[in-house]
């Protein structure tokens, strides 16, 4: 396993933290009225740091956006609470993965310096 170069999944989870509490915030004010959802774009994100590692770029700001296209659900906000719930799912996948990968990389390291087979 090659040391990475770059801290691609480490942004990942910073990313998905930021996802978390962003969806929890708009669960949390479903019924809120008035309360406009609030998103952030996983593939804009990055797309962005990508394009910026590419670049050498040092840092690229995380955006989150107010959601003023969606019509109201229920009548009061346009919080979808089945959409927020699939969106927890899927984020929780994405911050599975890369922190599974990463702990997968420093256990090859603890491995590397106990001396091997262990």
């Amino acid at each position: 396993m090659s040391i990475p170069s770059d801290k691609n999944l480490e942004r990942l989870l910073d990313f998905t933290a930021i996802k978390h509490k962003v969806i929890s915030q708009n669960i949390a004010n479903a019924e809120t009225i008035g309360y406009k959802r609030r998103e952030v774009e996983f593939k804009e994100l990055l797309n962005n740091n990508l394009s910026a590692l590419n670049k050498k770029e040092k840092k690229t700001e995380v955006q989150i956006k107010i959601d003023e296209q969606s019509p109201a659900v229920y009548g009061t906000n346009n919080v979808d609470v089945n959409k927020e719930m699939a969106d927890l799912a899927e984020n929780s996948i994405l911050f599975k993965f890369a922190a599974k990968k990463i702990n997968g990389y420093f256990q090859t390291l603890q491995n590397v310096i106990r001396g091997g087979n262990r």
